[in-house]
């Protein structure tokens, strides 16, 4: 379940350097400066939280239980909700795609939750 963690880790941080490069290079000059805020928040949100996960594959090869399996999980639905709705707000302008963000936050949250929850558990 560790490699699957690492793994997921590894896709996340790739698409947020990916991201990142397209929004300082291919965006700028193109959106909004907000929308363009916007989906660098998403970049720099997504980036934090694959370092997050990877740090969560190491905790779950360390500490016994499914919290950090768990957390990992969460970190990955979370950071794709979050980040993908983010980046959809500021390529369309819709802002139903907002609609989205806080359901990845939440997810995030709940990432963060269980890890700390794994680091209490005997």
């Amino acid at each position: 379940m560790e490699r699957t963690l690492i793994f997921l880790a590894g896709v996340q941080g790739f698409l947020a350097v990916t991201a990142g490069a397209f929004g300082a290079h291919a965006l700028r000059g193109r959106l909004a400066p907000n929308l363009l805020e916007v989906f660098e928040t998403g970049a720099r949100y997504q980036i934090v939280h694959a370092l997050a996960l990877l740090a969560t594959a190491w905790v779950a090869g360390r500490v016994p239980g499914r919290l950090p399996h768990l957390a990992g999980w969460f970190f990955f639905w979370g950071t794709t909700l979050f980040a993908g709705s983010l980046y959809l707000l500021a390529l369309t302008g819709q802002g139903a795609f907002g609609a989205v963000t806080p359901l990845g936050g939440l997810g995030l949250l709940g990432g963060w939750g269980l890890l700390a929850a794994a680091g209490l558990k005997r």
